[in-house]
């Protein structure tokens, strides 16, 4: 063993060793912070309010319920959560109960326009909010950066427009992060939202105004974007389904902010739901006529799927160890497939991931994309982080300490083309790796994160756990978020089920597998 690979072997050792006592001390310290600020919102009582959204479209459509009936209870149930979670940056309620009465009408007459059919719109009257990063016409789009509150959008963004071709009624826009870049959804201009299972944890971000919403029952399903795991974070850790889809499969356009350069091959527009059978009937809406390309209409034999495992990234440095309890989620499920089921799961080593980090942030690096401290101002001027930093610690700065930190920190990794060069190669032999171990069928299983929901600010601490999904970004594959229950604390659990690029329904026909078997969705609040 040569001294530098025993210093490694050392090194290794203590922050392994510092990672086993700083997070409990950290835990406890926020758990007394929070002790007596946290709740569970009150469970959903009206019934329009539990109907996955292809049997609620077939509903109105069969004239079984009203659209402004389903409307307005969608309403009155974000109303009365959004006080405890704080999801809405606005609403347009008269709006869409005037869109649902017009729709109800059209379709009490004799004779319905082939506009209205199932083919053309198979979520006809169905509510759906909006990640507040994507243009939908009157409303904001800020994306919580204060010099921008007074911007609205003067069209729909691609993907909206094609959501409400589909018959989908937008009701409101929901939060997120500083310019979509942070793992907890929170900002100078519409503060903190709030997790519905325990608002003193976070809802994840960018999407987490979309995955609190849609958990919490006041949204049956969202729209969100995904270029570290923005998406899939939410979905976890409010307990819904997610999909990040293959690259290019949906428009990214009408989003504000939008990578430049190559950063758009890290970035993924996708549906969020509460239920898995509504995961591909959405995508193929968001798709349009890309949905050929990832042969989305398909039918897939699940019993023919083959099936790959890893607990863990293998070790990283940068991130958390694994929580036990998401551990025993991903285990039950590998049992069930191999018991019950009788499908094969062969457990991967791939020595690679732990770099998952390194590989993102190398990608982001050398994307020649416009840098985040030039976003922060808007693409006007390039704000000095390091002045920001001051202006924070003495309550001044409009921007969020995370976005702070990314500033710097992005200047940072610019300085190292070299290590950055050598982490992109690392990447591109994983990618070689994993396509030939999945090919056209095969999946892997693997954490979301490493830890359930965190307590407000507590990711401050933590600041590289979303690699688990960065990675996925960085390779460019399709990946869906499925739920697996509540652990202990009644925070949910759940995975990622990822694929090669184009096999989106593969992943999917797996999640609506294990949400029969596992549950899916659990109501917080529920009994």
């Amino acid at each position: 063993m040569t001294i530098s690979h025993l210093l490694r072997r050392v090194q290794y050792g203590i922050l392994s060793a510092l990672g086993w006592v700083v997070v409990p001390i950290v835990r406890l310290i926020f758990s007394l912070i929070y002790k007596s600020r946290s709740k569970c919102v009150d469970p959903v009582e009206n019934p329009l309010c539990l109907i996955p959204a292809t049997e609620l479209a077939r509903r109105i459509r069969a004239r079984e319920v009203k659209a402004e009936e389903v409307m307005r209870a969608y309403i009155e149930r974000t109303r009365l959560v959004n006080r405890d979670c704080n999801f809405v940056v606005a609403e347009r309620f008269e709006e869409a109960l005037k869109e649902a009465r017009n729709l109800d009408r059209i379709l009490d007459s004799k004779e319905i326009p082939q506009e209205f059919s199932y083919q053309n719109a198979p979520f006809l009257g169905v509510p759906t909010s909006v990640k507040e990063a994507f243009a939908l016409k009157g409303m904001p789009q800020t994306s919580g950066l204060v010099m921008v509150k007074d911007f609205r959008a003067s069209e729909d963004a691609p993907v909206v427009g094609r959501m409400r071709r589909a018959g989908l009624i937008p009701y409101m826009v929901t939060n997120v992060s500083e310019l979509c870049m942070w793992y907890e959804s929170a900002n100078r201009l519409n503060g903190r939202t709030c997790n519905p299972y325990n608002t003193s944890r976070i809802v994840g971000g960018s999407s987490g105004g979309e995955g609190c919403a849609i958990a919490s029952g006041a949204a049956l399903v969202g729209v969100g974007s995904d270029i570290g795991g923005s998406i899939r974070m939410p979905s976890f850790f409010n307990g819904i389904f997610g999909h990040k889809p293959s690259a290019g499969l949906v428009p990214n356009e009408g989003q504000f902010p939008l990578p430049t350069g190559r950063d758009m091959e890290l970035l993924s527009t996708g549906p969020m739901c509460r239920y898995a059978t509504d995961l591909l009937p959405l995508l193929k809406v968001m798709a349009g006529p890309e949905t050929k390309l990832a042969k989305l209409d398909e039918k897939v034999d699940v019993m023919k799927i083959k099936f790959y495992s890893m607990y863990d990234d293998g070790g990283s440095l940068l991130v958390s160890h694994m929580e036990p309890e998401i551990q025993q989620a991903h285990q039950r499920v590998v049992r069930y497939l191999r018991d019950t089921v009788g499908v094969h799961v062969e457990e991967l080593k791939l020595s690679k991931v732990r770099y998952s980090f390194e590989m993102w942030a190398a990608k982001m690096a050398l994307s020649g994309g416009t840098d985040f401290a030039t976003y922060m101002g808007n693409c006007q001027v390039r704000v000095n982080c390091y002045v920001e930093l001051l202006k924070w610690l003495v309550g001044q700065s409009p921007h969020t300490l995370p976005a702070i930190g990314l500033g710097m920190g992005q200047g940072l990794a610019d300085l190292t083309p070299e290590t950055n060069k050598k982490n992109v190669q690392i990447l591109r032999k994983l990618d070689e790796e994993l396509r030939q171990v999945l090919g056209k069928d095969g999946v892997l299983l693997y954490p979301t994160h490493p830890k359930v929901a965190p307590y407000h600010n507590e990711p401050l601490f933590y600041p590289f756990n979303f690699a688990y999904t960065g990675l996925f970004n960085a390779l460019a594959y399709p990946v869906t978020q499925c739920p697996l229950g509540l652990n202990s604390e009644g925070l949910p659990l759940g995975f990622q089920i990822v694929t090669a690029p184009n096999n989106d329904r593969l992943s999917i026909a797996v999640a609506v597998f294990l949400e029969k078997v596992f549950g899916g969705w659990v109501p917080p609040g529920k009994k």
